[in-house]
């Protein structure tokens, strides 16, 4: 199953558990962005609802999401529920009603009541996502984008990533194809405000990124496209780190100052 076939899916059956409390679907990540890739990419979308959820309710639409997970890529849905009030009036960390993503398929799996009870909260990721949404997001269904989301301000967004750029180090040398993408695009919204995708973002860097991280970029590019895993030096690498780190830093203190 293709991943629109899995969205109309989505739509039509989270329609007939929610009723009238669905306000609208809205699909970020790669798709929003252009470039979905069925082995690499997960299905992403937000669900804004009109009023709280009840455990019954929570129930029913995890049990029909497990089901179109099935049906999924690999790596599978991502998808959070939330007031609309905090999508039109735009609060950080945002509150959520539930979410789900396949590293917590575990949790549901053992204990699906104590999920459903204990999944909600507060969530940075969501002014990500939400970003995202407002700058190239789809609206799977419900009211146009303009309508329902708020602007998320550029401090809460790289607040919300800061972790891609404070992890890096440790995780470049698992990841790098990951980190290195991740990496440009941090510095291309930092830069000139622009919500890419890894493979845009590696674009971008190299046209816009010191030549001396060139290679680096080039071979993380290449990764992405072959699926072949490369190697990078460590020096390298930690300078590439350094440089993504400390250009985010003075961007807050020029904010500060």
């Amino acid at each position: 199953m293709n991943y629109e076939e899995v969205l109309k899916s989505v739509s039509i059956e989270y329609k007939n558990i929610l009723g009238d409390n669905l306000f609208g679907i809205y699909v970020h990540g790669s798709i929003a962005l252009g470039c979905f890739n069925f082995d690499k990419s997960d299905i992403d979308y937000i669900v804004v609802v009109n009023k709280p959820l009840t455990e019954e309710i929570k129930l029913k639409l995890m049990n029909v999401t497990i089901e179109l997970n099935k049906q999924a890529p690999s790596k599978g849905l991502e998808m959070s529920i939330v007031l609309k009030k905090y999508c039109t009036k735009f609060i950080y960390p945002t509150p959520f009603e539930l979410h789900f993503s396949n590293m917590h398929l575990g949790w549901y799996n053992s204990d699906s009541k104590d999920y459903c009870k204990n999944m909600n909260g507060f969530d940075k990721d969501l002014a990500a996502q939400f970003t995202i949404i407002k700058n190239s997001g789809i609206v799977l269904y419900g009211l146009p984008i303009n309508e329902v989301f708020a602007e998320v301000s550029k401090e809460d967004y790289l607040d919300s990533i800061k972790n891609d750029i404070s992890e890096a180090k440790s995780e470049i040398y698992e990841n790098p194809m990951y980190i290195i993408l991740n990496l440009c695009r941090v510095l291309a919204y930092v830069r000139n405000n622009l919500i890419l995708s890894k493979e845009k973002g590696g674009e971008w860097g190299l046209y816009n990124l010191d030549k001396c991280y060139h290679k680096i970029i080039n071979d993380a590019l290449y990764s992405y496209k072959t699926n072949e895993i490369v190697k990078v030096d460590e020096e390298e690498a930690k300078r590439f780190c350094d440089y993504a780190e400390k250009y985010k830093l003075a961007w807050f203190l020029i904010k500060i100052n």
